[in-house]
């Protein structure tokens, strides 16, 4: 099965190239967004080589830099919060994302544990029509009570101060670490995601399965992309293994998993004993890749399980409004 999977894929991508009637059209700026939707600026040596990388693909790939968001395991006895005053909630929250998307992922775990109620909107990352009345063409985009904000810490950051009174925005030895281990998300432990959710042409399928399952897209899409973009991105992988000197894939993620539960130093919580900004953060980046098989690799050979298991109990139920 995993060798038919594989030829498949293969094959795939090479209709792709050779300009296959089935092949959808994706801007360059696509693939970049999708996997680096909330970093800065990108560089001129960055566009070329995402450029490179899509022209190989035949513009067919899909991107979204995560996977599975699996229902957290919610017990009755569920760590305790301590909800914001009901006086400091948005009244309208909109959120539009890609559903897979690590940094998308990252601010509804904070929606979620602050029990701050949103609505998604689900962008189709190949046309983004959803988006299309914003300068701004990456997710997550949020509206708060008509104004919009762009980029997951930002958002995160903007939130934080309106909803937390006693959140600061002068820097605290404690706050230090905080901004410390967020800034250590977004710089290496979403660059490990993706060489361990591409690593082979099987996992890739398991993860475009999911996205094209719960994405926007059309049925055509759908057929289209999960093999062209499994394929596109089963590359992809391999170049970004390159680019952040990742020789193991599995090494690395369970390096970072490590890393991260030695900063915890013995707490619950990078914040004691509730989550701070970087919990949730990490928390929020993980969520995609928990029910994978890279996730399910990481929980059984890294000390990590443990803290993860606390997190899905206190950031709880999702806050997000149903249609």
């Amino acid at each position: 099965m995993r060798r038919a999977s594989s030829v498949l894929l293969f094959r795939t991508l090479a209709a792709a190239r050779g300009g296959s009637a089935a092949s959808i059209p994706v801007s360059n700026r696509f693939l970049q967004s999708t996997l680096y939707g909330t970093t800065a600026g990108s560089s001129p040596i960055r566009r070329r080589w995402f450029s490179s990388i899509l022209a190989t693909a035949a513009g067919t790939s899909l991107a979204v830099g995560g996977a599975l968001i699996a229902a957290s395991s919610i017990s009755e006895g569920a760590l305790a919060k301590e909800p914001p005053p009901p006086h400091t909630l948005p009244k309208d929250v909109v959120l539009y994302q890609y559903e897979a998307c690590p940094f998308c992922n990252k601010v509804k775990a904070f929606l979620d544990y602050y029990d701050i109620p949103y609505k998604v909107v689900e962008v189709n990352p190949l046309s983004k029509k959803e988006i299309k009345w914003s300068e701004y063409q990456k997710v997550p985009i949020v509206m708060i009570d008509g104004e919009q904000l762009n980029d997951s810490s930002a958002i995160i950051d903007k939130l934080g101060e309106r909803i937390l009174s006693k959140k600061k925005t002068d820097s605290t030895s404690e706050d230090d670490e905080e901004t410390k281990w967020r800034k250590w998300v977004d710089n290496h432990l979403v660059h490990v995601l993706s060489p361990n959710i591409y690593r082979n042409t099987s996992e890739a399928l398991e993860s475009f399965d999911y996205i094209t399952s719960n994405g926007n897209f059309s049925f055509m899409e759908k057929i289209s992309v999960k093999y062209a973009g499994a394929a596109a991105m089963y590359f992809v992988s391999k170049k970004l293994k390159k680019k952040y000197n990742i020789t193991d894939e599995r090494a690395s993620l369970y390096e970072a998993a490590e890393t991260w539960v030695d900063a915890l130093n013995g707490r619950e919580f990078l914040g004691g004993s509730k989550p701070n900004f970087a919990d949730l953060a990490v928390f929020g980046v993980l969520r995609p890749i928990r029910y994978l098989r890279s996730g399910k690799d990481m929980v059984e050979h890294t000390r990590i399980g443990e803290w993860y298991t606390r997190m899905e109990r206190v950031v709880g139920e999702p806050s997000r409004i149903k249609a």
